[in-house]
C-alpha cells in the first residue's frame, strides 16, 4: 500500500473516438472502470473518482470538475483540492492494464519534483503519473488563462521527475501499462492482452 497518496481515475471525457462511455465499457465482463478502480484499490488507502457530473455506477468517492470544459487538467485540479495527502497518482479510466509494480517503481522516483511522469515511446504520460500538491497553483494559473488547457502543458511549467521507458522495460516488458483504449479496435487488441495472447 503506497501511503501518502491518493489515486485519482479520471472519467470524464467525452470518449467522441470510441462512441460511448469509456468507463461503462465492458472488458472480460467488467467496466474498464471498476478493473481500474480495483487495481488502484490494492495500491493506494483512498481512490477518487473524478467526473464532470456524478456518476451513479461506481461506489467510490467522486470529486466533479468546478471548471465547465477543462478537460482532464479540470479533473486533476479538483482532485487535488480534495486530496488529503501530499501526492495523488491520476490514471485514465481507460487503462486496464496497469501494472502494480510501474506504479510502486514511479513512486520511489519523487526526489523534490512535483511531478513523476513517465516517458514511453518519446511521448510523457500524464495519466499514468504522480503530482504533488504544489501543483494546484500552477493548474489554477493555466485554467484561468487564455492558453491550453492541457497536462502537457502543465508539465512544461513542473519541476518533472521523467522516468523513461527503459527504467520500466524490466517491470513490464510490453509496457502495457501504457495502453489505454481510444478506440474499438483498442477494445480488440485489449481483449487479446487480457486473455494473455
Amino acid at each position: 500500500m503506497i501511503e501518502g497518496c491518493t489515486a485519482i481515475i479520471l472519467a470524464g471525457g467525452d470518449s467522441r473516438r470510441m462512441g460511448q462511455d469509456k468507463a461503462n465499457l465492458l472488458l472480460g465482463g467488467q467496466t474498464l472502470l471498476d478493473s481500474v478502480s480495483a487495481s488502484m484499490s490494492q495500491l493506494f488507502p483512498r481512490v477518487l473518482v473524478s467526473v464532470r457530473q456524478p456518476r451513479i455506477e461506481t461506489g467510490l468517492p467522486q470529486v466533479c470538475d468546478e471548471v465547465r470544459d477543462g478537460g482532464p487538467l479540470a479533473g486533476l485540479a479538483a482532485a487535488l483540492r480534495q486530496a488529503e495527502t501530499p501526492w495523488v497518482f491520476a490514471v485514465a479510466c481507460d487503462m486496464p492494464f496497469v501494472v502494480p509494480e510501474v506504479v510502486e517503481y514511479l513512486w520511489q522516483q519523487r526526489d523534490d519534483s512535483q511531478a513523476v511522469v513517465p516517458v514511453v515511446q518519446g511521448q510523457p504520460q500524464p495519466l499514468a503519473a504522480f503530482y504533488s500538491r504544489s501543483c494546484s497553483a500552477v493548474i489554477s494559473e493555466l485554467l484561468a488563462g487564455d492558453g491550453k488547457h492541457s497536462l502537457r502543458e502543465l508539465l512544461t511549467r513542473l519541476d518533472v521527475r521523467y522516468v523513461n521507458e527503459s527504467q520500466l522495460l524490466g517491470i513490464d516488458p510490453q509496457l502495457r501499462s501504457f495502453f489505454d483504449l481510444d478506440t474499438r479496435q483498442d477494445v480488440e487488441v485489449a481483449l487479446t492482452l487480457r486473455e494473455g495472447r
